[in-house]
């Protein structure tokens, strides 16, 4: 198997970009779930994203994403199942706590990505240095459940419900680093967007039927920023560098998405900057700094 090879500056540059992006998604959920309930959302989104992937694929000539080679069924559906796991308990959370609190839960998977590939991935090592500039940065996810920060108990139990959903994230990161060196990352996304997409519809059906869908250019502006944006764009090219670059380095670079997202939350959601979030953004640049110095 390949070594992943660590950051270089282009490399970082569009691992950058992606964090911005991915950033702001769960505030874009966050408006959407005005409108919307929280799977329904999810299979929007996934719908958007395979024509997004399957557009790509047609304009670069890859006409045969959808044939699935053989030996390479189990990865995809293993990737798509655990995807529709993982997307529908972020969606249910982020509808029950606030953006700032989502983007900084969902962004914890950094942190467990790091020590998953210490263990699942050849050459991309837990160093002491990562180890502790992780901890710090994971210190401000845990300054979120402090008295006073939490709020009520509905957001308590929507923080801990993306805290598990960030696990997920963390698997699904390293799963897709060790896969696409075997399987396409193009299919692999295309699939991941096909199965998800039908997995929560079947979902949505059950737990979503006392919410009705209501169509506002607020709803689909989100729905197309998750779909094309962050389903299409950024998923693809995320799969590209992890194909390329170690994970943990990703990673570290990623650790600076819940800054990004805070402030997203504050300008665009209205949600105001409160210390305690001032201070886990600070934190968690102060573990990038460490996890990425060399």
């Amino acid at each position: 198997m390949p070594v992943h090879r660590p950051l270089d500056v282009r490399g970082a540059i569009l691992a950058l970009v992606l964090a911005v992006l991915w950033g702001a998604n769960p505030v874009a959920i966050k408006l959407g779930l005005a409108d919307v309930a929280p799977l329904r959302m999810a299979f929007f989104r996934f719908a958007v994203s395979a024509m997004v992937i399957f557009a790509y694929a047609v304009t670069t000539r890859r006409g045969d994403v959808l044939l699935i080679p053989r030996g390479q069924g189990k990865p995809i559906w293993s990737l798509g199942l655990l995807c529709v796991v993982q997307i529908a308990l972020m969606n249910v959370g982020i509808d029950r706590t606030t953006a700032a609190h989502a983007v900084i839960m969902v962004n914890s998977y950094a942190v467990h990505t790091v020590v998953f590939a210490h263990f699942l991935l050849p050459g991309d090592r837990l160093t002491a240095r990562k180890l502790v500039g992780v901890l710090i940065a994971y210190g401000g996810v845990v300054i979120l459940f402090a008295p006073g920060s939490t709020g009520t108990g509905g957001m308590l139990v929507g923080d801990l419900i993306i805290a598990a959903s960030a696990l997920l994230l963390a698997e699904r990161t390293v799963f897709i680093a060790k896969t696409v060196q075997r399987v396409d990352p193009v299919r692999l996304m295309m699939y991941q967007s096909i199965i998800g997409a039908a997995g929560l519809f079947l979902l949505s059906l059950i737990w979503d039927v006392d919410r009705p869908t209501r169509w506002t250019t607020g709803l689909l502006l989100s729905i197309l920023y998750q779909g094309a944006l962050i389903g299409g764009f950024n998923f693809v090219l995320n799969a590209k560098l992890l194909q390329v670059y170690q994970p943990s380095a990703m990673a570290t670079v990623a650790l600076s998405t819940p800054i990004w997202g805070v402030l997203i939350a504050a300008l665009i959601g209205h949600e105001g900057l409160s210390p305690e979030l001032l201070l886990a953004s600070t934190m968690v640049a102060t573990g990038i700094g460490l996890t990425t110095w060399r």
